[in-house]
């Protein structure tokens, strides 16, 4: 499993809406500076996910999925770090 310490968390916009804004938990161990998001952007849509996987995406939700978690109780977005990560380590993503 990988420790808490060495993920981050990345933000990634498509436009202004809150579906086009995009939260990751990154793991720094892939990337350690972080995703490069201007290579992201450019990724090819067909392979958007494996560019994502290949970039050290280790989770990624929409400002409204966050919202939604939130209002569930699931998630806190004042920890959105530490919030994606328990997530995360419940699907069994790390």
């Amino acid at each position: 499993m990988i420790p808490i310490e060495q993920t981050g968390i990345e933000e990634l916009s498509f436009g202004d809406s809150k579906e086009d804004i995009f939260h990751i938990l990154v793991n720094k161990q892939v990337s350690p500076n972080g995703i490069d998001l201007d290579k992201l952007r450019l990724a090819d849509p067909r392979n958007f996910d494996a560019a994502l996987t290949s970039a050290g995406c280790i989770i990624m939700l929409n400002e409204i999925e966050i919202e939604e978690l939130a209002r569930r109780g699931e998630l806190n977005p004042k920890k959105l770090h530490q919030s994606l990560y328990e997530l995360a380590e419940q699907e069994g993503l790390l």
